[in-house]
């Protein structure tokens, strides 16, 4: 009997290593144990086989009948398990998974942000206007931090010209609309947050509709008409407004926030400069990576924002000259007279 039980632990064991299903490796052994069983019998008491085989078939049914309660009670365990309701999950919205975990843990571990903070990014919804130089860092570092939802609009295509500064499209995108090639992007670094694509240019009666389903708003428009209708959009749905904009070796950032008592972008610039006096990028050139120093400057203002860490840029401006390695802060006050959130509006 010894000699059948060392056989039938080799049997497993060698369908282990060359793993064969557990399924399969059950009823070998079983096919081996009914040969035995009928060994004894088939054969008469005085054959060699059944006294190798323990001489008798009773403790062979014996396991059997043992194995057999076994798997009886597994399977009224399952399905006694199959008729119990599915107990709701307590985890409240914007629960983790546990790779979701390892992926935010550094941002975890900040006293600043911690795990409510990150679970702050995960239910919230933020629309990035542009895809090109400033929107390229912002939105590659917002789905990275895991921001949960991230609209991006945009009417442009990828073009030659956009690749030296616009590092979310790659060069094989080129014609491709510009929302749909940074949608690709974000959901290859981050398959956790939900990018809502808009290919439309932003007008005013969209604006109003839009801004209404998102928390925060980014600007990274080289237009002054896209700027000063965002401002209204956002002042008018009480929500922030992250701002940047470039030119040649210098950039700008500030956050808008008029319903926390500070300024907005009209307060700043109460009209547009003439033709010519703030030339577009096209125009007078950019150096390359200074949308990505503003871009990411951005991204982090709307972590700060959503999270409720540090101090954002409101009321202030941050100028970053990256020539000469210099930045420097300027106090903003909000006007009394502006059209957009002063008191007589």
């Amino acid at each position: 009997m010894a000699l059948i039980l060392f056989l039938a632990a080799a049997l497993w064991g060698m369908g282990v290593v060359l793993k064969v299903p557990q399924r399969v490796r059950a009823i070998m052994l079983g096919l081996l144990w009914l040969a035995i069983v009928g060994l004894h019998l088939l054969l008469p008491d005085a054959h060699p086989l059944r006294a190798s085989t323990g001489g008798s078939a009773a403790p062979w049914l014996l396991l059997g009948g043992f194995v057999g309660l076994v798997q009886l009670y597994r399977i009224g365990l399952r399905w006694l398990r199959g008729r119990v309701a599915p107990v709701t999950d307590p985890a409240p919205q914007g629960a983790f998974s546990e790779v979701e975990l390892n992926r935010y843990a550094r941002h975890i571990v900040l006293r600043e942000i911690g795990g409510k903070g990150q679970k702050k990014l995960k239910n919230a919804r933020v629309l990035v206007i542009g895809a090109g130089g400033l929107g390229s860092p912002v939105l590659l570092y917002l789905a990275a931090a895991g921001v949960g939802t991230i609209g991006v609009i945009d009417d442009d295509e990828v073009d030659n010209s956009n690749l030296q500064r616009q590092v979310i499209h790659p060069d094989a995108a080129i014609g491709m609309p510009k929302v749909f090639s940074a949608q690709k992007a974000m959901e290859a670094q981050n398959p956790f947050v939900t990018v809502r694509p808009y290919r439309r240019r932003l007008t005013p009666e969209l604006a109003a509709e839009l801004f209404a389903d998102y928390d925060l708003v980014l600007d990274g428009t080289d237009n002054f008409s896209t700027r000063y209708m965002a401002n209204a959009a956002a002042v008018a749905r009480g929500i922030p407004l992250v701002s940047g904009a470039l030119s040649q070796w210098e950039g700008q950032i500030s956050v808008f926030d008029p319903a926390t008592g500070g300024p907005c972008y009209q307060c700043v610039f109460p009209q547009a400069p003439a033709a010519g006096l703030a030339p577009s990028c096209a125009e007078a050139g950019v150096i390359g990576p200074l949308p990505g120093v503003i871009g990411t400057m951005m991204a982090v203002e709307a972590v700060k924002l959503l999270t409720g860490a540090g101090a954002p840029l409101r009321g202030e401006m941050l100028i970053y000259d990256a020539l000469w390695g210099e930045t420097r802060k300027i106090a903003l006050k909000k006007r009394g007279d502006c059209p957009i959130c002063g008191e007589t509006h």
